[in-house]
This record gives structure tokens, sequence and C-alpha cells, in this order.
């Protein structure tokens, strides 16, 4: 066993963890943040996207040590409880969603794309997602719903989201 010490959605977490748990299993299976989907177990899919220091990571790729000392962040902790961000409230509005399983991945996509570009144009959009697989939309209204979030979310300071 190795002790683990990261940030999860802003707060502090230390376990005793095995050296070979992946990521994708101690926020879902250790911390119960089941938002955070396990769909193909070989980086294909993107349901397990989280943030890692900002940036979208497959988490089913990513051993839960290599977080060491980092920061993760999950669809979970985007909004306070009981509130939706303006990401998931742009899914909604433009249908960008139908079973839902692959969108947290794809909500976290679009959460590091648009911490490091605000702006982003369609291409950018489609090129940022591009390791996201949905087999329902037909891609459309998730691209729809990325452009609709860029117009409504405010970015706070040092360009986070």
């Amino acid at each position: 066993m190795t002790t683990l010490k990261m940030t999860v959605n802003g707060q502090p977490v230390e376990k005793d963890i095995e050296p070979t748990t992946l990521l994708v299993d101690f926020l879902r299976g250790t911390l119960g943040l089941t938002g955070t989907h396990v769909g193909c177990d070989t980086a294909q899919c993107g349901a397990c996207t989280v943030l890692l220091d900002g940036h979208a990571v497959k988490s089913c790729s990513v051993l839960a040590l290599q977080a060491q000392g980092r920061s993760v962040g999950t669809v979970e902790g985007l909004a306070p409880p009981g509130q939706v961000h303006p990401i998931q409230e742009a899914f909604m509005a433009t249908h960008g969603l139908q079973c839902g399983f692959c969108t947290p991945g794809m909500i976290m996509a679009t959460a590091g794309l648009l911490a490091r570009n605000p702006k982003p144009s369609e291409e950018e959009i489609v090129y940022a997602l591009e390791g996201n697989l949905c087999r329902c939309t037909g891609y459309v209204n998730i691209v729809a719903a990325v452009q609709q979030a860029v117009g409504e979310m405010p970015m706070p300071e040092g360009g986070s989201v």
C-alpha cells in the first residue's frame, strides 16, 4: 500500500491505495464519484475524462499515484451542490446528450478546452472532443452545446472553469 495525497474537486484527499490502482477506479470505487464513467478501459471512448491540473485526461489510462500532489476535477465538482454549471446547462439546453453515458466525459473535455481556450472555433471544439465517443447524438448538438457554453460562461481569474 502507498499513501496517495491529492486534491479532488477542491477537497484534500489522503488514502492508502495499491500502486496499480487506476485513477478512474480510485475516483469511482474509493471516493464514490461515479460521474466518471468506465467505458472501454483502453482510453478510446473518453467516458472517464477528468481534469488533472486543469487538463483533460482519460482517467482509465492514469495511475492514481500519477496524481500525487496534484488537483483532480470531476463532473461532480464543476458546480456547487444543487447548482448546474454553465457547461452542463448548455448540454441540456441544446440536447447535447441522449443516454448520458458519455456526457460527463464530454463535459469535462469541454471544461478542459475552455480553461485553455475560452473562445474556441468550431474546428477547435471538434478537435478537442475527438477523443470522446458518443453513440447517440451525432455530435452536432454536442458542438452546439460547447458553442453555447462559450457565450454563457464567465471566466474566473486564472482562466479555469
